[in-house]
């Protein structure tokens, strides 16, 4: 299988990379700066903004770890919508890593992460941006899509456990009442969600046990 990652020099990036690599995938990094990649893979050299249908027609999966830059945080917003033209109508799947801030806090799916008093304000920007781009990603009927929403928490130098609980769009907490995952365990769940859909076409998040 060929996996091409955008944004394979970022954290959950470059994991997503290593663990897909480990498994025996064959891994395409799409980067901007390829010289900050830490693995020996090969490489499209280009912005996101700058693909064309014809750089991604020859992966099955492409996976998006971007993360828009601050104060241009809409970016989370046109860069979804532009890989998602750029797929309409092929075999691509396209594999987006989320962010928490959309997941629901209550049963009724009345209040999301982001709304709640506790929220940071310097989260917002990216947290309602990502959420709106879902909203639209969720519209989408012709690309097969999976969405993978972290905790709460998102811990980058966290262990892997191998033991995660994947959820839809409600928070997880897990036996501790902690909801948080390390972006080993995000990473391993995002990889198994490629080598066995199980979420095409939906939203899931995902809790470290």
């Amino acid at each position: 299988m060929k996996i091409g990652i955008i944004g394979a020099t970022g954290k959950a990036g470059s994991l997503i990379a290593s663990e897909a690599v480990e498994r025996g995938y064959r891994v395409t990094a799409i980067v901007r700066h390829p010289d900050k990649l830490k693995l020996k893979v090969p490489v499209v050299e280009k912005d996101l903004f700058a693909l064309r249908t014809a750089d991604l027609t020859d992966f099955d999966v492409i996976v998006d770890a971007f993360n828009a830059p601050a104060g241009q945080e809409e970016q989370q917003q046109t860069s979804l919508q532009h890989l998602v033209e750029l797929l309409h109508g092929t075999k691509v799947r396209l594999l987006v890593v989320g962010g928490a801030g959309s997941l629901f806090v209550d049963d009724a799916q009345t209040t999301r992460l982001y709304e709640t008093p506790d929220f940071k304000a310097e989260w917002k920007p990216t947290a309602v941006n990502m959420g709106k781009a879902l909203l639209k990603l969720q519209q989408v009927t012709d690309v097969q899509w999976s969405y993978l929403s972290p905790s709460a928490i998102f811990l980058p130098n966290g262990p892997r456990t191998d033991h995660y609980t994947l959820g839809q769009d409600n928070l997880l907490t897990n036996a501790a009442g902690k909801s948080e995952v390390s972006y080993a365990d995000f990473a391993a769940a995002l990889v198994d969600e490629i080598a066995k859909p199980q979420h095409v076409q939906q939203r899931f998040t995902v809790v470290s046990q």
